[in-house]
């Protein structure tokens, strides 16, 4: 089948394109692009004379309705949008309450974290609900109590778009235009390009990165590695969800590698291909390292983003179209997530254990050296997995660990904040090959903080999600090793030492 030909199914809703049960109600997607340009001025009309009442709006959800809006407010440098997607008990004691609008997100209305942090701040603000917003799609629980408990407003999702699809729908926007956003020339450059999305026969940008992954993928290239500016770097939260969770499912999928730094070309197996992000039109000082990758046979795809953080609208149409176009190259269903729900599930079996006896249950930290002593170079990744509170120190260590790790073992190293990830690529992890190698990096003691109306605090809740995803992961015979995150760079030196030892002797 052309590519051309899967252009024109895509853009058909032919929903045969990837399977035979239905998957067309998830392609509202492509007319939410249109859309949301069309009702841009109804959204302001309501939404930033409510946001402009508040010195800072805070957005809680995870996965598909916290990463647009967090992208979009890193992009736009907005000082006025704060996201809250951990449930580490420190990060929620850092959100300012005072002075606060807080919108809780969530699409089905019974996802447990924006739940939690619903229950969390409406006690924190004395039950005001003037200074709270819910997006759900419509008959939601989350409605529900919006509705009783008298919130400001309430914004709906469409049903027909999935979380990870949802960056153009309500779930996007209307936290920007709250934060005081000007978003219209990002919907225009999403409208523009999804007209050129459609396009059969001539230049089309999701068709042409579609290609360039797909055929990396059938030669076994299937560690989808991100090269980004600083600037640009919340860009890979997005699209980690995006790719791992549409495609990491019945064995295979591609799998996003966001934050690791630039190596040298022999750090590097065959499994690679690395899209660079490259803003302005000049050359970037990335350029010399990618340069040396391609001398040395690495193939590399250079995306240009010449017109400033607006370019984000064009940039989310692309990757959806390429991404549904990849499923189908993939012959898997790129708007399903059949195992996510399996941590979930674990994680409330474990909290309800909680509730009884006032207990977490006890869990293997397995060996750090065994897990690491699986890496096979070019087939291998390893993922770290950091249950604590999201900070900049603590982002320059994880990729601090990953180029560390990719330089010593030759693997692909990811690295994402629990229960974060838990969202976006945790759905590769238990779907896809079966090749990841999984480090836990745990918070240790500390002050829990309350979730009023519930038997647990967050400290508990986010223990729980660890427990239950080291369990899913475990159950699936995936190698998982946890460690104290302070203690981590020796524990991971003393480990590599060992391999290295180990490998020299035999």
């Amino acid at each position: 089948m052309s590519t051309g030909a899967e252009v024109a199914r895509l853009f058909a809703r032919d929903a045969s394109l990837w399977t035979n049960s239905g998957e067309d109600e998830w392609l509202g997607w492509i007319d939410a692009v249109d859309e949301a340009l069309r009702s841009l001025p109804s959204l302001k009309l309501w939404a930033a004379p409510l946001g402009a009442r508040h010195e800072r709006v805070v957005l809680c959800g995870m996965g598909g309705s916290s990463l647009a809006p967090l992208v979009v407010g890193a992009l736009f440098g907005s000082d006025r949008l704060h996201v809250l997607d951990s449930t580490d008990p420190d990060a929620v004691r850092a959100v300012p309450v005072e002075g606060s609008l807080f919108v809780i997100a969530s699409k089905s209305g019974s996802t447990i974290e924006p739940n939690c942090f619903a229950d969390a701040f409406w006690a924190k603000t004395g039950g005001d609900g003037s200074r709270f917003v819910a997006i759900t799609d419509p008959g939601s629980a989350l409605e529900e109590r919006a509705r009783k408990d008298g919130w400001a407003r309430i914004a709906h999702g469409r049903p027909d778009v999935g979380g990870r699809y949802s960056a153009l729908t309500a779930f996007g926007l209307v936290p920007a235009v709250l934060a005081g956003i000007d978003i219209e020339l990002m919907l225009e450059r999403a409208v523009d390009t999804l007209a050129k999305c459609r396009d059969e026969l001539g230049v089309n940008p999701g068709q042409t990165l579609a290609h360039v992954i797909g055929n990396a993928h059938a030669k076994g290239r299937d560690k989808l590695t991100f090269v980004t500016p600083p600037a640009l770097a919340s860009v890979g939260l997005w699209l980690e969800q995006l790719i791992a969770e549409s495609t990491g499912k019945q064995g295979t999928g591609v799998l996003p590698v966001a934050g690791e730094p630039l190596g040298d070309p022999s750090a590097y197996g065959d499994d690679r291909l690395f899209i660079h992000f490259r803003q302005g039109t000049g050359s970037d000082e990335q350029d010399a390292a990618l340069d040396a990758l391609r001398t040395a046979g690495q193939p590399v795809f250079t995306v240009q983003l010449v017109g400033g953080p607006a370019d984000i609208g064009a940039l989310f149409v692309e990757w959806e179209v390429a991404t549904a176009l990849v499923g189908a190259r993939l012959h898997i269903n790129p708007f399903d997530q059949p195992n996510v729900q399996e941590a979930k599930d674990r994680t409330v079996a474990i909290l309800e254990g909680f509730g009884r006896d006032g207990k977490l249950p006890a869990e293997e930290p397995g060996s750090l050296s065994d897990v690491l002593g699986h890496a096979e170079r070019g087939h291998s990744y390893i993922c770290l997995q950091a249950f604590v509170a999201p900070t900049p120190q603590r982002q320059e260590l994880l990729e601090r660990l990953q180029g560390r790790l990719r330089d010593e073992l030759g693997c692909a190293v990811t690295a994402g904040f629990g229960p974060r990830y838990l969202h976006s690529t945790g759905q590769y992890h238990k779907g896809g090959p079966p090749t990841g190698l999984f480090v836990q990096l745990l918070a240790g003691e500390q002050d829990d903080e309350a979730i009023p109306g519930r038997p647990f605090g967050f400290r508990t809740l986010r223990d729980a999600q660890a427990l239950g995803d080291a369990g899913a992961l475990r159950g699936r015979g995936l190698p998982v090793a946890r460690i104290p995150m302070a203690a981590c760079e020796a524990a991971i030196e003393r480990a590599l030492e060992h391999i290295a030892n180990t490998r020299i002797s035999t």
